[in-house]
């Protein structure tokens, strides 16, 4: 899947849209929603080639695959919150848009802990 039928699918999606709300308004935010997760997953499969690449080199420089998998969440929690903003935000839900982000830091705060005392504890032993 390239950029250009990335684009394609969204042009079409946002004429639609533009085209059947003068019509019938509750089917463009539908169209929108259904455009944007189709987007969504043909991304989400591109992204499983970068996932085995960071799994080489982190198994290369001997990295505990526990924090791989954190980040790899935390990436995760932000691209999913990011989304679901985004789409509240096109059905004028501003608020509850503010809301998923909100929730998506607090989330990924939550998943940093174990990285965070980690570091913590290599910083200590390395001060006399």
């Amino acid at each position: 899947m390239n950029i250009f039928q990335i684009v394609a699918i969204g042009v079409m999606a946002a004429i639609l849209a533009i085209l059947l709300k003068n019509h019938k308004p509750e089917f463009g935010i539908y169209i929108s929603i259904v455009a944007g997760l189709i987007i969504f997953l043909l991304v989400l499969s591109q992204l499983q080639s970068v996932i085995e690449i960071l799994n080489q080199l982190a198994g290369r420089i001997d990295i505990e695959d526990v924090y791989l998998s954190i980040v790899l969440k935390i990436v995760a929690i932000a691209y999913i919150a990011e989304f679901g903003a985004q789409v509240c935000r096109d059905a004028g839900e501003g608020v509850i848009a503010s809301k998923i982000e909100f929730a998506g830091k607090v989330l990924i705060m939550v998943m940093a802990v174990p990285i965070l005392v980690s570091l913590m504890d290599l910083i200590i032993n390395m001060v006399p």
